[in-house]
């Protein structure tokens, strides 16, 4: 039997074009490898605070992409992600993978170097799940919910389906 994977993203859609998206982005297993939540707040260790230094340079090593709101949590990432096309470098295609200069390649990117950084640490260490989930923002007030949803996030540690001691079962 042929194992395929599920296809998240829209058919059809062009994840290049300019707009906002949301993504979350886990670890392996969803392991908590950076920080812990205390007090309702996110407390980053050293590989958190890596991972949190690469996610600012996202914005500075491309020029397309505009950070908003995000969170890093034990075990994941949320961010919001602006493309804005205009400033798009010309990269040439590659015959595989995703689209240069869309939201799969930067995403991409981004886990590529993190985990360079982590690995020059911890050698062979497996830090992210394969994929991302994302969702594209469609106007204010949905930019304003994922904004809310973020920011809410530690103080949802105990109930998030990501916490593998979550204190709520479902």
């Amino acid at each position: 039997m042929e194992n395929r994977r599920k296809d998240l993203r829209l058919k059809g859609y062009d994840y290049a074009q300019e707009g906002a998206y949301f993504i979350t982005l886990c670890t392996w297993g969803r392991e908590c490898l950076f920080g812990d939540i205390v007090n309702d707040d996110m407390q980053l260790n050293e590989i958190g605070s890596m991972v949190h230094r690469e996610w600012m340079r996202t914005a500075i090593i491309r020029p397309n992409v505009t950070l908003d709101l995000f969170m890093i949590m034990p075990n994941h990432i949320h961010g919001i992600i602006i493309l804005n096309v205009g400033a798009t470098r010309r990269v040439a295609p590659t015959p595989n993978g995703p689209k240069p200069g869309s939201v799969g390649a930067i995403v991409g990117q981004f886990k590529s170097l993190s985990t360079k950084h982590i690995r020059a640490m911890w050698p062979n260490k497996q830090i992210w799940q394969r994929n991302y989930y994302e969702h594209v923002i469609r106007d204010d007030m949905d930019l304003n919910r994922v904004r809310e949803y973020i920011i809410n996030n530690p103080k949802q540690w105990t109930m998030d389906e990501e916490n593998p001691n979550k204190n709520y079962k479902a």
